[in-house]
C-alpha cells in the first residue's frame, strides 16, 4: 500500500482517511469463515474488519479518520427510480449482529463512526471529502464503490480493497479504468448505467462507447445538443430514445456533498484507544492474539498494537 500517494497533501492539515464501513464489513465477512466467540457468536467479520483497519492505519498513517455506515436508501433516488438497489440480497444473518460489535470496537479506539437514517454512506462520504479537502487535508476514501471516482481530485484519492497493487487512485487510475476524467464520471455512469445499483443505461452503450462519446463531446449535455454529429444511426437513435433515462441517471449517480452535518477535525483526530475496553472486547470475542498484544493494565494509556 502506497504511504505517499501522488495527491496534494498538507502536513499541517493532515491526512483524512474515510472508510466505507459496510464495504469493509462485507469484505471481512466473506474473507474469513468459521470464526466464533467462546459463546458461539460469529466474529469472523469483526476480526477481519479490525485487521483491515489496522493495516490501513499502519500503511497510511492518517492524522484523522472516520468510518461511515449506510443508513438506508435515499428518498430522492427512490422517487426517481423505485427499483433502485431492489435486487440486492438481504444482509447475511451472521453479519448483522457483528455490525454493532464493530461499532463498539470503533468507540473503544476513539474512531469516529457515522450513520443516519435515510442517508446513504456514499453521500456523507462525499460531504466529508469535500469539507476535508476544503480544510486543506489530503483525503483518502477507502471503498470498492466506483461512484467515488467522481470525487477524485488533487486532494482526494481512492483506496480500493480489491486492488492488489494497493495503489491510492488519482486521476491517472480513473482515466485508465474509465477512459474519462473524474469530472466526467457522472456522465459516463449515466450512459453505461450501473448494474450493481439496478440502474439501466443506454442500450448498446458500454464503458468504451461512453468514454468515446465523452471524449468527442465533453459532456452529456453537449452531446445531446449536437446529437446529429453521432455518426452511427443506431447509436444516435439509442441515445435519443434514452434521453430521459440518461438525465435521470445523472441525478441517481451524482453524490450529494451538501448534506447537513458537523465537521470538526479535532473530533476526527487519531487518538490512543481505551486499552481497558479493548481488553474486554477481545476477551469476549476470543481474539487471543490481539488480546496478548495489548499493553499491560498499568500502561493502558498507551496505543494498542493490533
Amino acid at each position: 500500500m502506497s504511504a505517499s500517494p501522488k495527491i496534494q497533501r498538507s502536513d499541517f492539515a493532515g491526512r483524512f482517511l474515510i472508510v466505507d464501513g459496510h464495504a469493509y464489513a462485507y469484505r471481512a465477512f466473506h474473507a474469513i469463515r468459521g470464526l466464533r466467540a467462546p459463546d458461539g457468536r460469529p466474529t469472523n467479520a469483526i476480526f477481519g474488519f479490525v485487521k483491515m483497519l489496522a493495516k490501513m492505519e499502519e500503511a497510511l498513517h492518517p492524522t484523522h479518520w472516520m468510518v461511515v455506515w449506510d443508513g438506508g436508501l435515499s428518498a430522492e433516488r427512490m422517487n426517481l427510480l423505485p427499483e433502485y438497489k431492489a435486487h440486492r440480497p438481504a444482509m447475511p444473518e451472521d453479519l448483522r449482529p457483528q455490525l454493532d460489535e464493530m461499532t463498539a470496537w470503533l468507540e473503544a479506539c476513539d474512531i469516529g463512526s457515522f450513520c443516519r437514517a435515510g442517508v446513504e454512506a456514499d453521500d456523507y462520504i462525499a460531504c466529508l471529502a469535500r469539507r476535508g479537502a476544503a480544510a486543506g487535508m489530503e483525503v483518502i476514501i477507502a471503498s470498492s464503490d466506483k461512484d467515488f471516482m467522481q470525487l477524485v481530485s488533487p486532494r482526494v484519492g481512492l483506496l480500493l480493497p480489491h486492488d492488489k497493487t494497493e495503489t491510492i487512485w488519482t486521476d491517472e487510475q480513473v482515466r485508465a479504468k474509465a477512459g474519462v476524467e473524474p469530472s466526467q464520471i457522472v456522465d459516463w455512469l449515466s450512459l453505461t448505467g450501473d448494474a450493481v445499483d439496478n440502474i439501466s443505461g443506454v442500450p448498446g452503450v458500454g464503458p468504451k462507447t461512453a468514454a468515446d462519446l465523452l471524449k468527442q463531446f465533453g459532456s452529456v449535455e453537449e452531446m445531446y445538443g449536437r446529437l446529429g454529429e453521432v455518426k452511427s444511426e443506431r447509436l444516435r437513435q439509442a441515445l435519443e430514445g434514452s434521453r430521459d433515462h440518461v438525465c435521470r441517471n445523472r441525478e441517481m449517480v451524482r453524490l450529494r456533498d451538501d448534506l447537513q452535518g458537523e465537521f470538526d477535525p479535532a473530533k476526527l483526530a487519531v487518538r490512543p484507544p481505551d486499552a481497558s475496553r479493548l481488553r474486554e472486547l477481545y476477551a469476549r470475542w476470543g481474539f487471543k492474539g490481539l488480546l496478548g498484544a495489548l499493553p499491560q493494565a498499568a500502561h493502558e494509556s498507551q496505543p494498542a498494537l493490533i
